[in-house]
């Protein structure tokens, strides 16, 4: 009796991934602009794709746009950086130590449950509408994220390795940096992740905190004029921020994991 075999799954290409993910935002703006087109969605609802554009030329030519996107990259990247540095140091203590998980966790998860949008008021009492306040807000919103992940990561570390680590006569730090860390670095990623996604969601909430430049202040002065065009250009590019986030850790966790995509690539 000839036993059957079982048919062997080839691995799809990239072009093949790239053209599916793709499929999904050249409907979407396929039935924008048919939408456009027919009347359906009009301009005072919406800009056409084409009126989008041309706005997006108009912004960029006389230097809006680009002094805008500056302004905010800025104020987010500086929030973010402050929040990965607080969080990651707080999940190392909390995870490596008892004593930092005694005396920190239970005080962390339950400022943890406070929505950062929240904070918005009492931040603008605290700091005033300068730009103290918008940074705080963005590192705030990216700190726990980070941090949980990084605790997480580090409490799953093996201890037996640890343990036999220090027999060694390692340090305390340098077991960290040699052996827990690099254990924890697929959490550390997670954390990463999803932290430069909240310091986009947390720009635009800063953003309202009476902004004088960035993309916000754009938003807020197209909205006084009624420029839909505007808003969506600016709708778009907080969009692709957050797209680029997402791309730029894809990218860091290839460079240093490529075990782990290697291994989704041919289970998929």
């Amino acid at each position: 009796m000839v036993t059957p075999r079982a048919p062997v799954r080839r691995p799809r290409s990239r072009t093949y991934h790239l053209t599916v993910r793709a499929l999904g935002p050249l409907a979407l703006l396929a039935l924008w602009w048919v939408a456009s087109a027919t009347g359906a969605l009009t301009p005072d609802v919406l800009a056409s794709p084409a009126g989008v554009l041309r706005a997006t030329g108009e912004l960029w030519g006389n230097g809006q746009l680009s002094d805008a996107l500056a302004t905010s990259l800025t104020r987010s990247g500086i929030g973010l950086l402050i929040g990965l540095t607080v969080g990651l140091t707080l999940g190392i203590v909390t995870g490596f130590t008892r004593l930092g998980d005694e005396l920190l966790d239970s005080s962390l998860q339950t400022l943890r449950t406070i929505p950062f949008l929240s904070l918005v008021p009492l931040f603008m009492v605290w700091f005033g509408i300068n730009e103290v306040a918008k940074i705080l807000l963005i590192a705030v919103a990216t700190t726990f994220p980070m941090y949980v992940s990084t605790s997480s990561g580090v409490r799953n570390t093996d201890r037996k390795l640890v343990e036999a680590m220090r027999t060694f006569g390692m340090s305390r730090l340098a077991v960290v940096r040699e052996v827990v860390l690099p254990g924890a670095l697929p959490s550390l990623l997670a954390g990463l992740r999803l932290s430069m996604t909240l310091s986009v969601i947390a720009l635009i909430a800063a953003e309202e905190i009476n902004a004088t430049a960035g993309i916000g202040y754009l938003m807020s002065q197209a909205q006084s004029y009624a420029r839909t065009d505007i808003l969506a250009v600016c709708i778009l590019v907080y969009g692709l921020l957050g797209l680029v986030a997402d791309g730029l850790v894809r990218l860091l966790e290839r460079f240093v994991m490529p075990w782990r995509t290697a291994g989704q690539g041919a289970d998929r």
